[in-house]
């Protein structure tokens, strides 16, 4: 998993006609306090993400594994969104 920060959206007019109606996410990686660190993704969006939240990214192969995205040509998908994260009984994110 890999942690990111949605920083805009991705328009395609030509994709694989298997994935209809995708959205598609430019990401930030960032690091678990949420600070951007310059380095890009797209991905996939299957769970309604909004601009500037905090997301978790699955790449590969295991982003293929989901009812929406088995057999696709996918390599990032969102699979969640990040509201709180505990490093070592501190909070260092918080939505």
């Amino acid at each position: 998993m890999t942690l990111g920060i949605v920083v805009g959206t991705v328009v395609s007019s030509s994709k694989d006609e298997q994935i209809q109606g995708a959205r598609y996410l430019l990401i930030d990686k960032c690091n678990q306090q949420g600070e951007k660190k310059g380095d890009y993704l797209v991905a996939l969006d299957i769970v309604g993400v909004g601009p500037n939240e905090m997301v978790m990214i699955s790449e590969g192969s295991t982003a293929r594994e989901t009812m929406v995205t088995k057999n696709k040509p996918i390599d990032a998908l969102v699979v969640g969104i990040i509201d709180i994260i505990d490093e070592n009984d501190i909070i260092v994110y918080k939505k």
